[in-house]
């Protein structure tokens, strides 16, 4: 039995090596010292990874650059796992239907260069702690404001447009620019679908809030999309500028999931499924660094370039 225990850098360097294989079987055959694939599962159980891992790494860049919180969650498909702790049954955005999966929700910091930084996560399985996205995504709001984050506004889709949040995020003296619902009441009893919303934006009073302003895009696919905002004097390309930033945080999860296994965790306990998915945020982190100082896309670093850097780490 091997008497060597894996570590942090270790499995983050396999992570960001390999393409196809993620299990602990692989890492042994692949790592520079002595160990079993039993021993690499039985530390993934047992060590203890927390979000706040990353938030060290990340806190220079948030609190040095001017920039914009983008809040968004995941699903992690797990649709041929029967047995693993964390997986349930919920809708995918990715596949547009129900699968079972682990829900993943990613506090993501934009600055004006548009460069990229995680700064938190969070799981979110209501049976193992009572807790819905709404309420991780609030607890995740006092978080960042604790650690001193001055967002220029913080974005999100509908999913997280509740009065609750909406109320917290201004409570917390920040700005947000959001999507809402097409049902939703303003005006006291209109919808926002039957109003005429011009171009330059509709100032309204949302029910339980107060007074907003409103902008009514149309999508390439024919949806019509609103967005809601507390920004004073918002223009429209204002807006657009800052919605369009959203679409980082979806390049951010599909990179999590191509280039750092983020789904191929294969151990049945929770313990080990939440520390994989916070050392597979870990490795990126560490790959986006290598793509920053050397100018590579991020797909580049793992196949040729990975060669001649990445493979002497280990």
């Amino acid at each position: 039995m091997s008497k060597s225990v894996c570590s942090k850098d270790l499995y983050c360097t396999f992570l960001k090596v390999t393409s196809k294989r993620y299990s602990a079987l692989s890492l042994s055959e692949v790592s520079p010292i002595e160990l079993s694939h039993d021993s690499i599962s039985r530390w993934l159980e047992n060590t203890h990874c927390q979000p706040k891992d990353f938030w060290s790494a990340a806190a220079p860049h948030v609190r040095e650059t001017k920039g914009v919180i983008i809040a968004d969650e995941t699903i992690l498909n797990k649709s041929r796992s029967e047995k693993i702790k964390l997986v349930r049954w919920q809708y995918s955005g990715t596949e547009h239907n129900i699968v079972r999966g682990i829900g993943m929700l990613n506090f993501l910091w934009v600055d004006e260069k548009e460069e990229i930084c995680p700064m938190d996560l969070r799981i979110y399985e209501p049976k193992e702690d009572g807790k819905t996205k709404n309420d991780h995504f609030r607890e995740l709001l006092r978080i960042s404001k604790r650690r001193e984050v001055n967002p220029e506004v913080v974005i999100a889709d509908s999913c997280y447009s509740s009065l609750d949040n909406l109320k917290m995020i201004r409570d917390l003296g920040w700005k947000w620019v959001m999507g809402l619902r097409k049902n939703r009441s303003v005006n006291k009893k209109e919808k926002l679908e039957n109003l005429t919303i011009p171009d330059e934006g509709l100032r309204v009073h949302l029910r339980g809030y107060g007074f907003i302003h409103v902008f009514r895009f149309e999508a390439k696919n024919g949806r019509t999309n609103y967005i809601g905002t507390n920004v004073e004097d918002p223009t429209r390309e204002k807006i657009k500028s800052l919605v369009r930033k959203r679409w980082e945080i979806e390049v951010f999860h599909r990179e999590l999931k191509q280039t750092c296994g983020l789904e191929h965790c294969q151990s049945r306990t929770g313990r080990a499924q939440r520390n994989h998915i916070i050392l597979s945020v870990l490795s990126w982190i560490k790959s986006a660094d290598v793509r920053r100082s050397n100018n590579l896309s991020f797909y580049t670093p793992l196949l040729s370039y990975c060669k001649g850097i990445y493979l002497t780490e280990l």
